[in-house]
């Protein structure tokens, strides 16, 4: 084998698996005997080293190598030239130190934004940052298309990150719960993946006793199947859009009943009195009670009258999911849910109160003993460079360097940037309205991109580095649980493939920053100092890590036993408010905030609001357009990751991504099970296979992120990506966010043959 294992323990965010491997490639993939309810992405594992997506050597695009000209129209049309690693490293080095003296690093775009590995050093986002840190700094970019709004708006009103441990665990809603209502349901195959790793998978054995314990849980959304079918539910289907007008009618039959918690909303917040104004219509004249709230959704004005009164007098936690908040307006959801829970007077009391994202990365799956410590990483270096962007606003930078925008109560400008580097992501996945983004990508003088396969990213790229995945390499890996682990090297790199680290190092001796860059550590040795890094840290908190061979020996090391139980940031400020005050300006959850206030965004103002959407089924747009699209995650891959492997190839319909739809839709357009329809707006169109059900309410339509763009000539994906059809428009001033859930379509059947997929195919190459 020459140096890498047979049966490696490979840890990836979607959980451990046995990787056998030769010197052709992967043999055998197996799941971690350790966990009982695996992940099924596991088995694409096998198509690691599939030749028709993996690039095999550094190449750059002909037509950018000939002219130097800076245009990129021919961007994903022109061959590739293979060159040597010599000859792109000296490439890339040039490029950079030309705009760097001709412009500065102010134009120089750092967009590493994946999730390329789970490992603590094979980490592309810290390894790409460094390097740039490390010349001079680059132009960042601020929260996630994951979470934008509620990392923005939540620590405005509870002072708290949304990544903080905010919510019960489920641990402890078994042991003191009663009730759940859960916005956007708890979508059971998104607990496949969690940041950093994950040996074992618990939300299967902890949420199937949910019925055993007569725990009841309210699913409000369009989707049945968003809470799994081992889990007892009541399905409550909403229109996409409408939660913060269904918690209005909700909040208001509390105020007008004398059902809210006054001595918690007194001792515990600031803001209640305008809030109340605003719901029952004191402060407009609009009362926003049951019956407005029924007349924008469809439901009847008595259910949610009912379900305001089951919330009260019992242990009730809400949940909200991170698909209300990708959507215009996207902070209102989050805000009026906690303001909602807040009027029940629970939060901060065990299985109470609320929670953010459940049912998404492994929230609330480990318990009440959380680690106490830091893992270590690699330090990515301070950046010189002061200018940023939210996000999801790629776009609009490139589009219009030097124009103002709005960020979190701060005015801006957007840089000019002529070169982006991206490592281990793919904008082309996770960015909206791709025909606007095609464009835009158009712009830049030099694309580089390092990534092991042939993403629509790296298609379009002027350079091109392929990097090893993590079959392919050691790494120590930890991530939200109770445990690390050692991920072994289960294969040779395919190819010419190199790790990132060795990439930065040699451009950085290039650069002249080799010794600073590497701190005169090679792989071996930064692995081993990250993980004595962790060793130091769990010291100091009183947990003992084993060294790193034993490490290395026992490969899963789980130190629960050793965490003691730790009470989070809202239950010590629900039993002493004044001794444990919360990080906002009064101490307490602000549910009218005189700092939004003073921003002055009627996009999102100092209290909750109802803010009617351009894109949803109560919208003018919507007798165009009169399907309301959702693009959730994928069952079958990470995002796109893999979506070459067998397991997302599987799913799929006539080689297209699945769009399901209720039975009256697909019958009212003659489409049954296994069509092909074209999914349709002003801003493009895509084909996807058709699948029909009654566990999704009428007039929503389901899309999952991920499949790999492939447009044809006239820029209408083949394939079924979402992307192509969701707005690039912001949830508002204030976070800034994606907007992907705000999207109306129209669906129709698909005559004619159907056109010819490309998305796996390599792009031509030629000889130098």
């Amino acid at each position: 084998m020459d140096g890498y294992a047979r049966g490696a323990l490979v840890g990836t965010h979607w959980g451990h698996f046995r990787v056998s491997a030769d010197a052709s490639g992967i043999r055998d993939v197996q799941p971690y005997e350790g966990d009982d309810n695996p992940s099924r992405y596991g088995s694409s594992l096998a198509d690691g080293f599939d030749a028709s997506v993996r690039i095999p050597q550094p190449m750059v695009r002909k037509a950018w190598l000939e002219t130097r000209d800076g245009s990129g129209r021919s961007r994903g049309e022109g061959p590739f030239v293979p060159v040597s690693w010599d000859a792109a490293l000296d490439l890339v080095a040039a490029e950079l130190e030309r705009v760097r003296k001709t412009h500065g690093n102010g134009a120089i775009f750092g967009g590493s934004y994946g999730w390329a590995s789970a490992g603590r050093f094979h980490h592309a986002q810290s390894q790409i940052h460094r390097f740039l840190n490390g010349i001079g700094g680059y132009v960042s970019s601020r929260n996630s298309y994951s979470a934008a709004a509620a990392e923005v708006i939540v620590p405005h009103v509870l002072g708290l990150s949304p990544y903080g441990v905010i919510e019960p665990s489920y641990e402890e809603i078994l042991d003191h719960g009663s009730l759940m209502v859960a916005f956007g349901g708890v979508c059971p195959h998104n607990n496949q993946v969690v940041p950093g790793g994950v040996p074992h998978h618990h939300d299967r054995a902890l949420l199937s006793q949910f019925r055993a314990r007569g725990i009841e849980l309210i699913n409000v959304g369009p989707m049945r199947q968003d809470v799994p079918d081992y889990m007892d539910q009541c399905w409550m289907p909403v229109r996409p859009g409408s939660d913060v007008a269904l918690m209005m009618g909700i909040a208001h039959e509390l105020i007008t009943n004398d059902l809210c918690d006054l001595p918690f909303l007194t001792t515990h917040t600031v803001g209640f009195e305008d809030l109340a104004a605003y719901i029952t219509g004191q402060s407009d004249g609009c009362v926003r009670d049951a019956d407005w709230a029924a007349g924008l959704f469809g439901i009847g004005a008595d259910r949610i009258r009912a379900l305001a009164r089951k919330m009260v007098g019992r242990r009730t936690v809400i949940a909200l999911s991170l698909s209300m908040q990708r959507a215009e307006y996207g902070e209102q959801p989050y805000f009026m849910g906690i303001a909602l829970a807040a009027m029940l007077g629970q939060i901060g009391l065990p299985g109470g109160g609320v929670g953010l994202s459940w049912g998404n990365n492994g929230r609330g799956l480990y318990g009440t003993r959380r680690i106490n410590f830091s893992w270590g990483k690699l330090p990515q270096g301070r950046n010189p460079v002061p200018d940023f962007i939210p996000v999801a606003r790629i776009a609009d930078m490139l589009e219009n360097p030097g124009a103002p925008f709005d960020y979190d109560g701060g005015r801006y400008a957007y840089p000019d940037i002529r070169l982006i580097y991206w490592a281990g992501g793919n904008p082309y996945h996770h960015h909206q309205d791709l025909g606007r983004f095609e464009r835009a990508w158009e712009r830049p003088e030099t694309i580089i991109v390092q990534d092991s396969v042939w993403t629509a990213s790296a298609r379009r790229a002027d350079i091109v580095l392929p990097a090893t995945t993590f079959l392919e390499r050691e790494d120590v890996v930890c991530g939200m649980g109770q445990s690390v682990s050692f991920s072994a090297q289960a294969a040779a790199p395919y190819a010419q493939a190199r790790d990132d680290f060795a990439i930065f190092s040699d451009l950085a001796r290039r650069m002249g920053t080799f010794d600073a860059f590497t701190e005169g550590r090679d792989t071996a040795q930064w692995i081993r100092h990250i993980y004595q890094q962790s060793r130091d840290n769990a010291a100091a908190a009183g947990i003992q890590l084993p060294d790193f061979e034993t490490l290395r020996a026992l490969e899963v090391v789980d130190v629960t036993d050793q965490l003691p139980r730790s009470p989070h940031p809202l239950e010590r400020f629900h039993d002493d408010p004044e001794g444990a005050p919360l990080g906002t300006p009064s101490g307490k959850i602000e549910l009218s905030s005189d700092r939004l206030a003073a921003f002055g965004y009627d996009d999102c103002p100092r209290h909750p609001v109802w803010l009617e959407r351009k894109e949803w089924l109560g919208a003018p747009l919507a007798y165009r357009f009169p399907l309301h699209l959702l693009s959730p995650q994928p069952q079958n891959r990470l995002h796109s990751q893999f979506d070459f492997g067998r397991a997302s190839r599987e799913a799929k319909i006539r080689g297209r991504e699945v769009l399901t739809l209720s039975t009256a839709d697909a019958a009212a357009r003659g489409l049954a099970d296994g069509d092909i329809a074209r999914v349709f707006n002003d801003r493009g169109e895509t084909l996807a296979g058709v699948r029909v059900t009654d566990d999704l309410m009428p007039g929503v339509a389901q899309l999952p992120t991920g499949a790999w763009y492939d447009p044809d000539e006239e820029g209408i994906d083949r394939h079924g990506n979402p992307n192509v059809l969701c707005p690039d428009r912001p949830t508002s001033r204030l976070a800034m966010g994606p907007t992907a859930q705000s999207c109306l379509v129209e669906v129709e059947k698909h005559t004619g043959p159907l056109p010819e997929m490309r998305a796996f195919t390599p792009p031509r190459l030629i000889d130098e």
